[in-house]
């Protein structure tokens, strides 16, 4: 891309697992209808998966329903649940907990790298016609003169820390729209210019956050099972007086996924939710699985806990909301990854309807939120 501007009938600005899917179900819809439409998808990360969070635990239903035609064992999926068990620890040991809350099974679904699933959905977009562009930043969104938008622009580049502009400076490129799909992610940059410049929080519940920190380990041999499922609560946040709780997820090849999740409401200003996750991986329970192994990747994300009722107006014209971006995330169970999945297929439908009627206001895109409700 170059500083020109861009146009296309779509821009998808994300490529986490709801933008892919909405990317993906559009393709299919379209092609069933017969129309020809152009479907531009941009990521900020070097490649896709490069700024997913991987290790995860995932229902497989959502995955067959979005890819028909892609045998169940080709969707890479790293081992299916083996165990599922809940401890309850404190400074002096664990106590098991003897059922699982029925919200929080895991019952039939798989431990995954949703790096390595998005990076599997990607190719399967581009085979569908797609144009995928990671490594750009979208910093604006573009509006035309009667304040709609008509798609967004990548960040500047050659300017200093005061943002003037230096010899090799070079305007973003304008990448304008028939539709703009926001799929960011949990408090994404642009999302939350939009979700302010129409309001689209009026009548709903202000949005919480939790923080989950996460690290991938290699492990020894014989420290964890692919398919073990681990999770905890109590000890560290609980001594902070903090909600908040861990896990861990057993993968292949040796290989763990473990992670300690904190609301962000906590009162305590010198609590940091990082140096809580060093503390827990300090515990007996939690070491033994660490002992001998080494780190491979870490991260930390925020996750959209305020539920249905904090889920903000998904469209306006020319534009609509998917996945964290729109705060879809079922909090009890601690899973975001199968709502953002089926939110992107649902706006494709919606998306469809506005492209067979050359309509792309909001009479048309209300439609989107009205599946919502109704799946």
């Amino acid at each position: 891309m170059d500083n020109a501007t861009v146009y296309t009938d779509v821009l998808v600005i994300g490529g986490g697992p709801s933008g892919l899917s909405f990317a993906i179900r559009l393709a299919d819809l379209l092609k069933k209808k017969g129309l020809d439409r152009r479907i531009l998808l941009i990521d900020k990360g070097n490649s896709i998966g490069s700024h997913i969070i991987s290790g995860a635990v995932i229902r497989p239903d959502i995955f067959s329903e979005l890819l028909p035609d892609v045998p169940a064992d080709q969707i890479p999926f790293d081992s299916k649940v083996s165990s599922d068990t809940m401890y309850l620890l404190n400074e002096k040991g664990r106590i098991r907990i003897p059922f699982t809350p029925p919200y929080m099974s895991n019952k039939g679904n798989y431990t995954a790298s949703l790096g390595e699933l998005c990076r599997f959905l990607a190719k399967i977009a581009e085979e569908k016609g797609v144009e995928i562009y990671p490594g750009f930043a979208m910093s604006d969104i573009l509006y035309d003169e009667s304040g709609k938008v008509i798609g967004a622009k990548t960040i500047d580049t050659g300017v200093d820390h005061q943002g003037n502009k230096l010899e090799n400076f070079q305007e973003g490129t304008r990448v304008e729209a028939k539709l703009t799909v926001f799929a960011e992610g949990s408090r994404g940059s642009l999302a939350k210019k939009l979700i302010r410049k129409f309001d689209l929080n009026k009548g709903r519940n202000p949005q919480i956050y939790s923080l989950g920190c996460k690290e991938i380990w290699s492990v020894p041999e014989g420290n964890i099972a692919p398919g073990e499922v681990y999770n905890t609560m109590g000890f560290p946040a609980a001594d902070f007086g903090v909600f908040g709780g861990g896990f861990l997820y057993g993968l292949k090849d040796n290989k763990v996924a473990l992670g300690l999740v904190v609301g962000l409401d906590y009162a305590d200003p010198t609590f940091d939710t990082h140096d809580a996750f060093q503390i827990w991986k300090t515990h007996p329970f939690v070491a033994k699985f660490l002992k001998g192994g080494k780190i491979l990747e870490y991260g930390a994300k925020t996750l959209p806990e305020g539920g249905y009722y904090s889920v903000p107006k998904l469209y306006t014209d020319n534009a609509l909301l998917v996945g964290d971006s729109a705060g879809f995330l079922a909090m009890p169970a601690l899973k975001g990854i199968h709502l953002s999945v089926h939110s992107g297929m649902l706006a494709a439908q919606a998306a469809l309807k506005a492209f067979e009627q050359d309509d792309f206001s909001e009479n048309t895109l209300q439609s989107y939120e009205q599946l919502v409700k109704d799946n």
